[in-house]
């Protein structure tokens, strides 16, 4: 499959355009200041008051803190960060229905979000914003993004090609929320031509105005997808007290080369074609087989010269956070925009002391809102009152102080 690196004068010219932004102050200083959930996985029900400060959570396996960080990812688009079904989410001896809410404040407004579902319609999400009901979970895509890593991650550049392009997915969706849209609507057309395809016979009219469909939307999702993978290269924060190794990425995929050296409409126009040609070929295979639901996320350790897949656990944790920082970074360069919420997932497993003080550090001068699990106190230890610490057991969250 063809493959594009990110270039280095694609590099300095986006950093050069990130540094002449700032941050829209009214935006960024936007936090969660309060969460309640209630027949929420392992919670009856449990609010609790947060002061502005990076939230760090502690508890033994079980506990209960994953399960809060992804009651907050659900007040967002897509699935969470488990990527559970509905059905799933309830409590266990609840009456079959849950709800999330959460208040936030930008210093001058507050507004109220709140997602779940009714025992008699299990499979329907229900979603609001304020006192008016909402059309989905995309409509919070507005006013609150996410980026979040997890334990299942930890294995990202051992798993098959799907996973990392979900993974930058989620990285570009915080920055545009239109690529989740058109991410739908390349879906779709490409399931609707498959169906025809397979039952043979189809209007070719009705083929073409779904190819153009799958090469409009699929190079909109490629583009997307360029555009973040040189903010990240732009925004490394490997330099920073040698936490992070430097990262080396580069897209492989059809759209995502093209894009290297046409404009968007040739690269439309070609992809069309090609689509067209190939009808008999997705066929006999049972789906397409060039698009960007085929792209890969390749990523390098750049002292090293090795691919990440060939490097040790903790390195891949080292440049997975690496790449999760740096977007962080490149969102906090941008103005505008909704306020970024981090949820991170037993952030500090493999990680030394050296680098999981100086993990907080970037953290901290991030100035994001951040949510932060781990099985001891003494991993967050660093923090010190920068951080606003919880303890997870008996079924709920207890505020305390870190010592």
């Amino acid at each position: 499959m063809s493959q594009t690196a990110i270039r280095q004068d694609d590099v300095s010219m986006q950093s050069s355009a990130l540094d002449d932004v700032s941050v829209d102050a009214s935006r960024a200083d936007a936090r969660i200041t309060r969460l309640t959930l209630t027949d929420f996985r392992s919670y009856d029900r449990a609010e609790i008051v947060l002061d502005g400060r990076p939230v760090a959570i502690a508890g033994a396996n079980g506990a209960g803190k994953t399960n809060l960080l992804e009651a907050i990812s659900l007040i967002g688009p897509g699935r969470g960060l488990r990527r559970a079904r509905l059905n799933e989410l309830p409590r266990l001896g609840g009456d079959g229905g849950w709800a999330v809410s959460a208040r936030v404040d930008d210093g001058e407004d507050e507004r109220r979000f709140g997602v779940g579902a009714v025992a008699s319609k299990p499979e329907r999400r229900v979603c609001r914003i304020d006192d008016a009901a909402a059309s989905g979970p995309g409509a919070f895509a507005a006013h609150l993004r996410f980026l979040w890593l997890t334990p299942a991650q930890d294995r990202l550049f051992m798993e098959g090609a799907g996973e990392r392009r979900r993974f930058l997915d989620r990285m570009t969706l915080a920055h545009d929320p239109a690529h989740g849209k058109a991410s739908s609507a390349y879906e779709q057309a490409m399931r609707q031509r498959q169906k025809l395809l397979d039952q043979g016979g189809a209007d070719d009219r009705w083929l073409t105005a779904l190819e153009i469909q799958m090469a409009e939307s699929g190079v909109a999702i490629a583009a997307a997808r360029r555009d973040v993978a040189t903010m990240l290269a732009a925004a490394d924060v490997a330099g920073e007290g040698g936490c992070f190794p430097a990262a080396d990425i580069a897209l492989e995929g059809e759209l995502e080369t093209a894009l290297a050296t046409e404009k968007a409409v040739d690269a439309e126009e070609s992809f069309a074609d090609k689509l067209r040609t190939r009808r008999r070929l997705d066929a006999d295979a049972g789906r397409a087989l060039l698009g960007p639901h085929r792209s890969d996320l390749l990523v390098s350790h750049r002292e090293k010269i090795q691919p990440a897949r060939l490097c040790s656990t903790g390195e891949q944790k080292a440049l997975l956070i690496g790449l999760v920082l740096a977007n962080a970074r490149a969102l906090s360069r941008r103005p505008g925009g909704a306020p970024l919420v981090l949820l991170l997932d037993e952030i500090a497993a493999h990680l030394d002391p050296d680098r999981r003080e100086g993990l907080f550090t970037i953290l901290n001068d991030l100035g994001f809102q951040v949510f932060m699990t781990g099985t001891d106190e003494n991993l967050f230890t660093a923090w010190e009152d920068r951080a606003q610490y919880f303890e997870a057991r008996d079924g709920g969250l207890h505020e305390s102080r870190l010592t």
